[in-house]
């Protein structure tokens, strides 16, 4: 029989050094971090949508406390060892817990129920807490007065249901740890106030498009037209109003028809590339095409003095949809674009007399603060009227009432002096109005050794079938309607940029 009072020991299966209260409670850490990292890895893997940022606490933040447990627990064995050598006395006996004892009993199941309980709180709240580093209101009003452009122009775009995380950072880990290290520089940044005004564009480190953006639009199967219908109100006192009708040629890539149109530069069988000398990529002296047949093409601009030398010491970028779409949700429009849209909708009365010149003069002007912007709106647009047009302070006070509250709205979502944010730093390179956008490229000035040239010919991406005149004559031609510039200025917008004039 064994002396219940001095039983035989269990023999241990670990080292004799290991069991001490430094080490467990490092192997505490750990074994609870890996426990946490098998569940984070269970939800992504049964969750119906992923989301990076379980990557970022599965694989990044939770191995941080796997490895600083572990390195407790080793620090607990040195400790032992390094006591042993000393002679000192050992620290290897654990705390004996009598469950026949009563208080014993208690103290463990309250000490016990206490920590599942606060570990099932810490589980929840930390869920709760990377589900709202996730959301849109993260990313956009934590930081208010520097994000607040970005935000709200999001807020009213086509995207507006897309999440920022979505197409800031897609999918995987890899981005999204890439995200979070040049996150750390923002949020120094803005602590310290280091931010720029405004924020410069475009963002290096950009995700290629086919990684986000082409997990719902397929330039694969984009083909055949669109129709573009633009309406326009001119500069003098009737507001004389136009139309232009477009039957853009949206392309495609091959699968649903043949490799044409505008995304034949998207085609997963062409490869554009290109050279930007300015940080905002407008100035495109070289461009180098590859088709399927490995057929290389390289178009310089005959306006560039640059050497293959100095070409060298820029850096080639592979072209891709935010070549293109560069603003495709963070939107900051020109006024004049903004006040032909308001009147199209009847949101601003088209025969208030000189309404389209007076709302984009006072919204085109600078301001120091938004609120400086408003009041010189609303005082602008009754001063005017009130001058020139008395009768109609009475008679048109809704309409008038109407057009500054609308030429407020739109300056808030578009324009943010505070930011130093407009239309003037951000340009938009869909089209060619109010920037170079496609004449970056063809421009009718980039060749190659043989004399084939980038061609300037509008038909290229879409044909004119109606043109409204300001004669109030209307012109429709399915083969292509020649376009008549709305003022007569002889010619000269078939060889001056459209965006020399319009874009100022």
């Amino acid at each position: 029989m064994t002396d219940q009072k001095n039983p035989t020991p269990r023999k241990k299966r670990l080292p004799s050094t290991f069991y001490n209260m430094i080490s467990m409670v490092g192997t505490a850490i750990a074994v609870i971090s890996l426990a946490l990292i098998i569940f984070m890895m269970a939800l992504e893997y049964f969750a119906d949508s992923h989301s990076p940022y379980v990557g970022i606490i599965a694989f990044l933040i939770l191995p941080t406390f796997l490895v600083m447990g572990l390195a407790i627990a080793a620090v607990g064995v040195f400790r032992q060892n390094r006591r042993r050598k000393l002679g000192l006395p050992s620290t290897e006996k654990l705390a004996i817990i009598d469950f026949n004892n009563p208080t014993h009993f208690r103290a463990t199941v309250l000490v016990g129920g206490g920590f599942i309980i606060f570990l099932a709180l810490t589980a929840f709240g930390s869920y709760q807490a990377f589900e709202y580093t996730e959301s849109d209101a993260f990313c956009g009003t934590v930081c208010h007065v520097e994000m607040k452009p970005e935000y709200t122009a999001y807020s009213v775009s086509p995207h507006a249901r897309v999440g920022c995380v979505k197409c800031h950072i897609g999918s995987g880990a890899e981005w999204f740890v890439k995200a979070k290290i040049s996150g750390m520089y923002q949020v120094y940044a803005v602590l310290f106030d280091k931010v720029p005004r405004p924020i410069e564009t475009p963002i290096e480190n950009l995700r290629p498009s086919r990684d986000t953006c082409e997990q719902c639009h397929w330039p694969a199967h984009f083909y055949n037209e669109k129709l573009v219908v633009h309406d326009y109100f001119g500069y003098e006192e009737d507001n004389m109003h136009w139309k232009l009708q477009l039957l853009m040629k949206i392309g495609g890539g091959g699968e649903d028809g043949p490799a044409k149109g505008i995304h034949w530069h998207m085609n997963i069988n062409n490869t554009i590339e290109y050279v930007a000398t300015d940080k905002k990529r407008i100035d495109i002296p070289w461009v180098k095409s590859v088709g399927p047949d490995g057929n290389e093409k390289i178009f310089r601009s005959v306006e560039s003095d640059l050497s293959d030398e100095d070409l060298a010491g820029y850096k080639s970028r592979k072209m891709d949809c935010i070549d293109c779409h560069n603003r495709p949700t963070h939107h900051y429009n020109p006024p004049a674009k903004l006040v032909n849209r308001a009147m199209t909708l009847e949101q601003v009365s088209q025969d208030l007399p000189g309404i389209k010149w007076l709302l984009v003069e006072l919204m085109s002007m600078e301001y120091e603060t938004t609120d400086e912007a408003l009041t010189a709106i609303e005082e602008g647009v009754n001063k005017h009227y009130a001058e020139d047009y008395p009768e109609l302070v009475t008679s048109r006070a809704d309409d008038i009432a109407e057009a500054i509250a609308t030429a407020q709205r739109l300056f808030t979502t578009n324009i943010f002096p505070e930011m130093k944010v407009s239309w003037r730093e951000f340009p938009d390179h869909i089209g060619h109005l109010t920037t170079p956008g496609c004449f970056r490229c063809h421009d009718g000035l980039h060749e190659t050794e043989s004399g084939e040239v980038l061609s300037r010919d509008c038909n290229i991406c879409h044909t004119i079938v109606a043109q409204e005149r300001k004669s109030g004559e209307t012109l429709v031609s399915l083969d292509s309607v020649e376009y008549v510039h709305p003022e007569d200025i002889d010619g000269e917008w078939k060889e001056t940029n459209c965006s020399e004039c319009h874009g100022e």
